[in-house]
């Protein structure tokens, strides 16, 4: 497959990020924008992992799921925003090929990954609420990383697929891609050959990742909600709807910018719409993972405060 990607080696060497369309004074906001949720992102998902490995009483398949989506956050910032901000201040906004196809396929993998860990998530808070007297069984330590390592191994090939395809195609014409980072949708609108593979293909894992997913959360939080509505007590219908409402407020926001990105393949591309759901998922969701999931609950924000006073005593 590689050999036939390098026999297939394009003419065109590097490709122009045309990034935003904005005046100069702008540009240097966006960079402070830009550069402040990266240090969020960084800092924000360092602190869950660090937080939960520090903690015993955080060592649970939820936590244990945290830590992989903070994982995946991270890989999602560092693939997309130091480039945005080299474009932000550089005359030069230039990504070569190479560089570009391994861009693409760690957002894949990254993308694909958070998805998939999502409805991951999404079953450990049906099997807690729905099933609780069967959690420990249903959620146990093999069966939680036996979960993790599908959803690692998945997006990985999913990612892969996709890259190869794109691998492929020739680029021997325009090279100026229509956004910030090199995205499937805008990318394959510069191939000189046919794409309608490369769409039928993104399109089966559009379906899978995305909407297939989306349906079994969607089910998932049905059906819990169903069971909270069920509880006889106010407080038991508070506490049990505090320990999904976080996730449900992540997928929600994650998924309604995916599904409109990777179900727009083709000439129904919009690139301005394109960029502005792109630093929703790339940018904007890995920095609120810190305040969405954790600074309401008692245990981790115990778990925090000794990290930092941890921290703070080693660097006095």
């Amino acid at each position: 497959m590689m050999l036939a990607a390098m026999s297939n080696q394009s003419l065109v060497t590097e490709f122009i990020l045309r990034g935003f369309s904005v005046p100069p004074p702008l540009q240097t906001l966006l960079f402070v924008l830009f550069l402040s949720l990266y240090t969020v992102a960084l800092c924000g998902n360092s602190l869950i992992v660090a937080a939960i490995a520090a903690s015993a009483g955080l060592h649970t398949p939820m936590y244990f799921f945290l830590v992989n989506l903070a994982v995946f956050d991270v890989i999602c910032a560092c693939t997309v925003v130091p480039k945005l901000l080299a474009i932000l201040v550089a005359e030069k906004r230039s990504i070569s090929y190479w560089g570009c196809m391994v861009q693409m396929y760690f957002l894949s993998w990254s993308v694909a990954g958070e998805v998939l860990l999502f409805t991951a998530m999404a079953y450990d808070r049906y099997v807690a609420i729905c099933q609780p007297l069967h959690y420990s069984s249903m959620m146990s330590p093999r069966v939680c990383a036996g979960l993790a390592g599908a959803v690692w191994g998945i997006s990985v090939f999913g990612a892969g697929v996709n890259a190869c395809l794109v691998l492929r195609l020739t680029f021997c014409g325009p090279n100026v891609v229509d956004h910030f980072f090199c995205e499937i949708p805008p990318v394959l609108l510069l191939s000189c050959s046919p794409t309608y593979l490369n769409d039928i293909m993104s399109l089966m894992a559009d379906i899978f990742f995305a909407v297939l997913n989306f349906a079994f959360t969607v089910v998932s939080y049905g059906v819990i909600i169903s069971s909270i509505l069920k509880i006889r007590t106010a407080e038991g219908k508070r506490r049990a709807f505090s320990t999904c409402s976080s996730h449900l407020l992540a997928v929600t926001l994650y998924y309604s910018t995916i599904i409109y990105t990777y179900l727009s393949p083709g000439s129904s591309y919009s690139p301005e719409t394109g960029k502005v759901v792109a630093v929703l998922y790339s940018t904007v969701s890995p920095s609120l993972n810190l305040l969405i999931y954790t600074l309401r609950n008692k245990d981790f924000k115990a778990a925090l405060k000794k990290v930092l006073m941890l921290t703070a005593e080693k660097l006095s």
